[in-house]
C-alpha cells in the first residue's frame, strides 16, 4: 500500500485517542522546541511564505544556521552543488526535506538542554544515529519514505532523557533488574506510570504539529517486528523505524531486539544484517552531523552476527556430510 494511500490523520487520531496529552504527569518536565523551530513549522504551512522569509527565520537562530548549511554541504546528502547561504541549502533541499531537517534538529536541542540523571547523552544520540540510518536502509527495501524513516529513527526515543530524569528511581529498577527480569521497556513503563515513552513523545510531537507519519513512527516504533504483518503500514517508513528500534542501546529497551534483527535475516533474504550495519557505519563517518559515532554500530551487532554465521557453516557441514 502506498504512503499517499493511507490517512495518517486517522491513524493518529485512533492510536492516541485514550491519552490526552493532559493525562500526563503534571510534574513533567517536558521540552520545548526553538522559537526559531516553531515559527519555521507555522510560516512553511502557508502558501504564500517565501523562501526568503523561511531562511530569515533559519538564520535567527546561528546553532539552525550552522547545522543546515554543515548537512546541506555534507557528503551524505549528495547534493551537486554547495550552499553558501541558508536561502540557498533551503532551495536545494526543497521544502518537505527542509521540515524534516528543521524538526530533527530542533527537537535534538531542546532535548540536549537538558542534562539527564541515568542517559549518557553522547552515547543516546549515537545510538539514535545509528537507528535512524538503519532506519533509512530498511525503508529502501520496503520502498518506504526514506526521509521519514530517517527522522523517525533519530527520535523515536528523544522522550527518554527527560523522563528518565523525571523517574529516575523506576528507571534505575528496571536497569538494575533487566539482566534477571528481561522484560520490554515499554511494558516495564506501562506498568509503572500507564503509559510509555512512545505514547508520550507521539503526544508532544502531535501537539506540535509535526507530520503525522512521523508522529506515527515515534508512536509505533516499540512493535517492532508485528509491524511487518500490520497490513496497513507493513511497507511504511513507520514499519522501518520499529525494525530499527530492535537495534542495542544504553537502556537495552528489547532485550531480545539483535536476535530478532537475526531472525529477520533468515526469514528476509533481502534484510543482510551485516551489511546494513557496515554500511550504516560507513554513512555515519560520512554523514558531517556532530554525532560521533564513538561505539560503531558493527562493534555492537558482532557477536550476534558471529553466531549466525556459526550457525549457518554448522549447517552448511552438516549438509555437505550427509550428502
Amino acid at each position: 500500500m502506498a504512503t499517499t494511500e493511507i490517512s495518517w490523520t486517522a491513524i493518529v487520531e485512533e492510536e492516541l485517542a485514550d491519552l490526552a496529552f493532559a493525562e500526563l504527569p503534571a510534574t513533567m518536565k517536558l521540552p520545548a522546541l526553538p522559537v526559531a523551530v516553531t515559527e519555521f513549522m507555522q510560516k512553511s504551512k502557508q502558501p504564500d511564505t517565501s523562501l526568503k522569509e523561511l531562511a530569515a527565520i533559519v538564520e535567527s537562530d546561528s546553532g539552525l544556521t550552522l547545522e543546515l548549511l554543515r548537512h546541506v554541504n555534507s557528503s551524505a546528502v549528495g547534493l551537486r552543488h554547495r550552499a553558501s547561504s541558508v536561502q540557498q541549502a533551503l532551495a536545494l533541499l526543497g521544502q518537505r526535506q527542509a521540515t524534516i531537517f528543521m524538526v530533527t534538529t530542533g527537537m535534538q536541542a531542546a532535548v540536549r538542554a537538558r542534562q539527564s540523571k541515568l542517559i549518557h547523552q553522547g552515547c543516546f544520540w549515537n545510538a539514535c544515529m545509528q537507528k535512524a540510518l538503519f532506519s533509512k536502509e530498511v525503508a529502501k527495501l520496503l520502498g518506504a519514505d526514506q526521509d521519514m524513516a530517517f527522522a523517525g529513527g533519530l527520535l523515536q526515543d528523544f522522550l527518554l532523557p527527560v523522563i528518565t530524569n523525571d523517574h529516575f528511581d523506576d528507571y534505575v529498577q528496571y536497569v538494575e533488574t533487566r539482566n534477571t527480569q528481561p522484560q520490554l521497556l515499554t511494558d516495564y513503563e506501562r506498568r509503572q506510570f500507564g503509559w510509555d515513552h512512545a505514547l508520550a513523545g507521539a503526544c508532544l510531537a502531535n501537539r506540535w504539529h509535526l507530520p503525522e507519519e512521523l508522529v506515527c513512527g515515534v508512536l509505533m516504533h516499540h512493535r517492532g517486528l508485528h509491524m511487518l504483518v500490520d497490513a496497513r503500514l507493513r511497507r511504511t517508513s513507520v514499519t522501518a523505524v520499529a525494525i530499527a528500534s530492535l537495534l542495542p542501546d544504553q537502556l537495552r529497551q528489547n532485550f531480545t531486539g539483535l536476535e530478532q534483527l537475526v531472525l529477520l535475516q533468515q526469514k528476509w533474504p533481502a534484510f543482510d544484517l551485516d551489511a546494513i550495519v557496515n554500511r550504516v557505519d560507513e554513512l555515519h563517518r560520512e554523514s558531517g552531523l556532530p554525532i560521533k559515532n564513538d561505539f560503531p554500530l558493527a562493534r555492537r551487532c558482532r557477536s550476534a552476527i558471529e553466531r549466525q554465521h556459526e550457525i549457518c557453516d554448522g549447517i552448511l557441514k552438516m549438509n555437505v556430510a550427509s550428502a
